[in-house]
């Protein structure tokens, strides 16, 4: 039986994997001319959401590399769905990149991060990477539901869905 990486890094890159394509699976049925939609006056619109998913991949990104999570901003989302797509799966790949390489296994270190209202302070690495994904979930379940309102069919996430039933 041949032998499972076990290491922090490794588990946590399985995880991750198998999350961030569910999250595509989400995004691709999207419908592209509803990135307007906003389910209440106070929330975002689903171009905003989704390009919030690129901003915690950049997050994710900087956090692994032991780079400043506030120095230089997160840009300027791009207009349409294809282009929050595109630089979703970009980030996508560079994280998982990083993720492969043998450095920090055990997800060792910390990162300066906003602990409170107003207030930054150390938060373990491991911790960090495991809350961004946590909450990359999160956001998955909007877009699930801002997904149904604007009349797209959702897609299994963890089990069958009303759309895509398993029997």
């Amino acid at each position: 039986m041949p032998q499972t990486d076990n290491s922090a890094k490794a588990r946590f890159l399985r995880n991750y994997e198998r999350e961030t394509a569910t999250t595509l699976r989400v995004m691709h049925a999207y419908p592209v001319d509803k990135t307007d939609f906003r389910p209440h006056e106070r929330s975002n619109n689903a171009l905003h959401l989704g390009w919030t998913f690129v901003v915690e991949q950049a997050m994710l990104l900087r956090a692994l590399r032991g780079e400043d999570m506030f120095g230089s901003g997160y840009g300027k989302p791009p207009e349409n769905w294809q282009g929050i797509l595109d630089a979703f799966k970009g980030a996508r790949t560079d994280v998982m990149s990083e993720l492969g390489k043998p450095e920090n296994q055990d997800l060792d270190g910390s990162v300066v991060f906003m602990v409170a209202p107003k207030q930054k302070g150390e938060v373990p690495l491991a911790d960090f990477v495991e809350f961004m994904l946590g909450d990359q979930i999160h956001h998955r379940g909007q877009l699930s539901v801002y997904l149904r309102m604007a009349g797209g069919k959702v897609p299994s996430i963890y089990g069958p869905s009303a759309d895509e039933p398993w029997m």
